[in-house]
């Protein structure tokens, strides 16, 4: 129950799951199984029944149609219906328990009634829908920006409304993605029915810290897409110094969802503390990348039957992207929810996976510590010299370089750097380490003594490790 879409990304679903927000494939679905359903749902007809093959215009052969998302189709769906009061939106979203879907999982609730509480104030407030995808290995964020605009643009509108917002922002990188929320903008421009804050495109160059929020408020105000120190953070002070709603494209979609069906809907799925589904980037066993929407609490071991992996080849996770660091073979008894993950000291973070299946544990640590030591901020002097030291002895390790005493300065930096960067960039770094370290011991002292079966041939070696590239 999946297809290819232009661009090579898989799109499917778990037999079952109610349609959100992808409009995903149904080839080969049985009209009549009420079990199968797809995964799109706000995203095309909106309705949590079975869809059948014809009702999914990709299965049509119509991806240029779905990648071109309109006003008047979206309209006709029901998107941008009358909001209704800001109290009833925000009691919608207390209800639901929705939660970030940028990697933080903070409630949505908490930061729009703080935002809000200060507009009643009489300050002004801005909102921001923040799509610069930082983590290369997940690609949840251009794909709603480019196929989804304007489910994200509701989103928008709804949180815009709450805080009594009458600017707003979307912020990005990915030129596509830019392109298509443009034209979904100028499309709102012109109909006058739809009450929509004034919002401004910004896009700047893609980065691993670019899409941090307070990145995305010092680039807003014309600085550079790097983190400030915090406090303040964005809802305390953010664009023009004034309260400031930064939240996730993927949480701005769900949102709209929720205000079309309801609290008791988005939470018929998932679980009490991580409710509703989320959309999972998937790497690794050597196939194409792909993307699911998923009911969190679904079983990682499902999610590997769905994918086309066997259990038995996993040795491992890159979990929550790089930022969480890499979980050993446990990943297999785990849920996808935050509260499972956690438990085994990772974390869904953007919901981004990718599996080790034949890479060796340690060689993709070293690219993955590579990558932090390139893209750190250059702000602080701890973040600067910790990820390039870690790095160091991680390649080291990798190449066969490395001795005992490496490896120890290792493990200390491991605990004594976290905490220390003004950003996450040192934290994920060290994330890194120390779940290598603790969860591949056996790995690790195959390449101290320089006897790794899966490096002989040559070690794993990527820039940017399990990567999923923009669709085309």
């Amino acid at each position: 129950m999946d297809t290819v879409e232009p661009g090579g990304l898989t799109l499917g679903a778990l037999p079952g799951c109610p349609p959100r927000l992808l409009r995903t494939t149904a080839a080969g679905m049985n009209p009549d199984d009420d079990g199968a359903r797809s995964v799109d749902s706000v995203a095309a007809h909106g309705e949590s029944a079975a869809l059948r093959p014809e009702d999914l215009a990709i299965t049509r052969g119509e991806s240029a149609a779905l990648r071109a998302e309109g006003l008047a189709a979206y309209r006709a769906e029901g998107g941008y219906r009358a909001s209704g009061s800001a109290q009833d939106v925000l009691d919608a979203v207390r209800e639901s328990g929705l939660r970030g879907r940028g990697g933080a999982a903070f409630p949505l609730a908490v930061k729009l009634a703080t935002v809000r509480a200060a507009g009643l104030d009489g300050a002004e407030t801005v909102v921001v829908a923040n799509g610069e995808e930082g983590e290369p290995a997940s690609v949840k964020d251009k794909w709603l920006l480019r196929n989804r605009p304007h489910l994200v643009l509701d989103g928008l509108r709804l949180a815009a409304g709450v805080v009594g917002a009458r600017r707003a922002y979307v912020y990005l990188s990915d030129a596509e993605a830019a392109a298509r929320a443009d034209a979904a903008l100028s499309e709102l421009g012109s109909c006058a029915e739809i009450d929509f804050p004034a919002t401004e495109l910004v896009t700047v160059g893609a980065g691993y810290v670019a899409g941090e929020e307070t990145a995305a408020v010092r680039a807003i105000n014309g600085g550079p897409a790097l983190p400030t120190d915090k406090p303040p953070r964005p809802f305390e002070r953010g664009v023009d110094g004034v309260p400031t709603v930064v939240s996730n494209v993927e949480t701005l979609a769900q949102l709209a969802y929720l205000h079309r069906h309801g609290a008791a809907e988005f939470g018929s799925v998932g679980t009490p503390a991580s409710p509703g589904t989320f959309l999972a980037t998937v790497t690794g066993g050597a196939l194409p990348p792909a993307l699911y929407e998923l009911p969190h609490g679904t079983p990682v071991t499902e999610l590997l039957a769905l994918h086309g992996i066997s259990p038995e080849s996993v040795r491992g996770a890159l979990t929550g992207g790089y930022f969480t660091g890499v979980l050993g073979r446990e990943v297999l008894g785990a849920t996808l929810d935050h509260e499972s993950f956690r438990a085994l000291g990772g974390g869904l973070g953007c919901g981004a996976i990718s599996f080790l299946t034949t890479e060796c544990p340690v060689a993709v640590g070293a690219s993955v510590l590579a990558y932090f030591a390139r893209e750190n901020a250059g702000q602080c002097g701890s973040c600067f010299n910790g990820t390039a030291a870690m790095a160091a002895v991680a390649a080291a390790l990798r190449d066969g370089l490395a001795d005992s005493g490496d490896l120890e300065r290792l493990r200390r930096w491991s605990v004594s750097l976290r905490g220390r960067g003004a950003c996450g960039t040192l934290d994920a770094a060290v994330n890194m380490a120390a779940t290598l370290l603790n969860r591949f011991p056996g790995e690790v002292n195959a390449h101290l003594q320089g006897s790794c079966r899966d490096c002989a041939g040559g070690p794993f070696r990527a820039e940017r490790p399990f990567a999923v590239e923009a669709l085309p």
